[in-house]
């Protein structure tokens, strides 16, 4: 029994008169008899007791009806689903984020969007550094990251969500620890502990940058994994490290101080990126949700840097 086969025989079982039942199919009655003729035949037996004056179901048509109601029922719920599959109501969208610094971001990400589309799932993979990101976009691995990049392909697009000032981070215990901003010439001979660099890592592209305009090469001890380790090692007195607002504010800092660099005053900007070919609705949607979420701030000026 075909669906629509199904959905004109219980049409006839509700009405129990085949012009009304053609009517409401928006039909004339001869198709929709020679229908049910057919769906009789296919099934060897009389689905309806006719006469002249009034039309009845049979014992099988009886026994038909739960069947058909239920082949009638998962047929609209899969049309409804490729429907909400092409509006973006439902799908999977793959996340990817750095690490604590943009934890808040993607919190508030993720509820909005379970609020907004409940049928939309998010898959959430922390601990994408902006090479690492960048390439699993690339390489559709991941649907959507939010990081930092001083450079981006053309096969990617992005959005700006917010900006972040650049800080140096110290241990508490460094003579400069007490100042609200130091001078990037003052630390040219300290040892200083990196995040991992690769193509378009705005943050060590951003140490490098500042200090050549100091005069002078860092002279790098350690690669941490992540924001949080980099604070440790600071806090462990093994050297200094370019950091940001957003760290300062997310990771507990105990033992080390956070200071602003006078001679830099460029926000660093945090993105979301996704492959421009990448016509997902589920992606679309998300794009959308987060870009009410976060406007370009760069509309309302760059972020103070005074403390």
């Amino acid at each position: 029994m075909e669906v629509h086969q199904a959905r004109a025989f219980l049409t006839v079982a509700e009405e129990l008169h085949f012009g009304r039942a053609a009517s409401r199919l928006k039909m004339a009655q001869p198709p929709l008899s020679r229908l049910i003729k057919q769906l009789e035949r296919s099934l060897g037996t009389e689905l309806f007791e006719r006469s002249t004056r009034h039309v009845a179901l049979s014992s099988a048509g009886r026994a038909l009806l739960e069947p058909a109601r239920r082949l009638v029922e998962a047929s609209e719920e899969a049309e409804q689903a490729v429907r909400n599959a092409l509006t973006g109501e439902t799908g999977r969208v793959r996340v990817g984020f750095a690490g604590a610094s943009i934890n808040r971001k993607v919190g508030e990400l993720a509820r909005q969007v379970r609020a907004a589309r409940p049928g939309l799932m998010l898959e959430l993979y922390s601990s994408q550094f902006s090479h690492l990101g960048l390439e699993r976009v690339l390489d559709g691995s991941l649907d959507l990251v939010i990081g930092r990049w001083d450079f981006l392909p053309a096969e990617v697009d992005s959005a700006v969500i917010a900006l972040e000032e650049v800080m140096v981070v110290l241990p508490a215990s460094h003579p400069l620890a007490s100042q609200s901003a130091v001078d990037m010439k003052d630390l040219s001979d300290e040892p200083w502990i990196t995040l991992p660099g690769g193509v378009g890592a705005a943050l060590q592209n951003r140490l490098n940058s500042l200090a050549m305009a100091a005069g002078f090469v860092p002279r790098v001890v350690q690669t941490a994994p992540d924001s949080w380790t980099q604070v440790v090692l600071v806090g462990a007195q093994m050297g200094c490290g370019i950091s940001l607002d957003s760290v300062r504010d997310n990771v507990s800092s105990d033992g080390v101080a956070f200071s602003s660099i006078t001679s830099e005053d460029r926000p660093l900007e945090v993105r979301m990126i996704w492959r421009h070919a990448d016509d997902n609705p589920a992606l679309r949607a998300v794009i959308e949700i987060a870009e009410a979420m976060f406007p370009d701030p760069r509309a309302e000026g760059p972020p103070s840097t005074q403390p």
